[in-house]
């Protein structure tokens, strides 16, 4: 299967996003991500969005929202049109909100994840689950600003671009999740489903991780009104020799520190596209060229 075929269904033109927080730094992981992202979108007739997801509004800066936009800049990744940021769409989600209050899929929820944790059973690896205990309490906004959103029983199905037929239990997974926490933030499953539907994101690609979030954001989706569900494609991770993730909490790779290192941003691009099994070593790759990458 060529990447010409596996993007062959989708519409013409289509877009995709890159939405990266201001949390930290952006270190080599997101240029990967920018690689697909940019590559896969010039050469088959994409269009990229830049969103600037910063509805964790504790842990977001200024600074990093302004180092984040520098370092896409003099990596030469130009997207085609700048989203809104998720702190000025508040209006907007508490439309989404109200739309699911009135369908019945939301109620507020006061428990902790401590509590949650406690709970749980003991389960290596797995998700932390909610068993929907406050579902029937009737707690109002008096008693906590965290509303939950109903996961029926059921499975959502999609194929993944890159990966195949994936099939996704919500419930089981995750069980009722958060849409707005206890002090009263927008959760990232919920900003993100409400951005992609309203953006008309035709092609979702993200790191592998978050594979087990789409059935969830599928669900949640068409219980907003989608109709033509985002199509997704989750590519590898850059990892530590242990199989931890590059992360920013971990300081990994900045960008800015191979800059000041010396490194050229055409070297950073090859870099992180060797890391990443595109490139058999590492050498220069200008922004321009990552479509050789995904030409076929």
């Amino acid at each position: 299967m060529t990447w010409r075929a596996l993007t062959a269904a989708l519409p013409s033109p289509w877009t995709t996003r890159f939405a990266p927080a201001p949390t930290g730094r952006l270190h080599l992981g997101h240029v990967l991500n920018a690689i697909y992202v940019w590559g896969i979108a010039r050469a088959h007739g994409g269009r990229v969005v830049l969103r600037i997801e910063d509805h964790d509004r504790a842990r977001c800066r200024p600074e990093y929202e302004v180092a984040l936009l520098h370092d896409l800049a003099w990596l030469g990744f130009e997207p085609d049109t700048l989203a809104p940021p998720q702190r000025d769409r508040g209006a907007r989600y508490d439309q989404a909100l109200a739309a699911l209050s009135a369908d019945g899929l939301v109620y507020a929820c006061d428990c902790s994840r401590r509590t949650i944790a406690a709970d749980a059973p003991d389960v290596p690896n797995a998700e932390l689950r909610y068993d929907g205990r406050c579902r029937n309490h009737n707690r109002g906004e008096a008693a906590t600003l965290a509303q939950r959103v109903r996961m029926d029983d059921g499975t959502e199905s999609f194929d993944d671009l890159l990966l195949g037929p994936q099939v996704g239990a919500p419930s089981l997974q995750c069980g009722d999740f958060l849409i707005r926490d206890r002090l009263g933030q927008w959760t990232y499953q919920f900003a993100v489903t409400v951005d992609d539907l309203d953006q008309r994101i035709d092609l979702v690609i993200r790191g592998e991780d978050l594979l087990s979030s789409t059935s969830r954001q599928l669900r949640l989706a068409r219980l907003l009104g989608r109709v033509e569900p985002s199509r997704f494609l989750h590519h590898p991770l850059l990892r530590h020799p242990d199989g931890a993730k590059l992360s920013k909490s971990r300081g990994d790779s900045g960008i800015a520190e191979l800059r000041d290192a010396g490194r050229s941003a055409a070297e950073v691009i090859g870099l992180a596209a060797s890391l990443g099994g595109l490139l058999g070593n590492a050498g220069a790759v200008t922004a321009n060229d990552v479509t050789q990458f995904f030409a076929v």
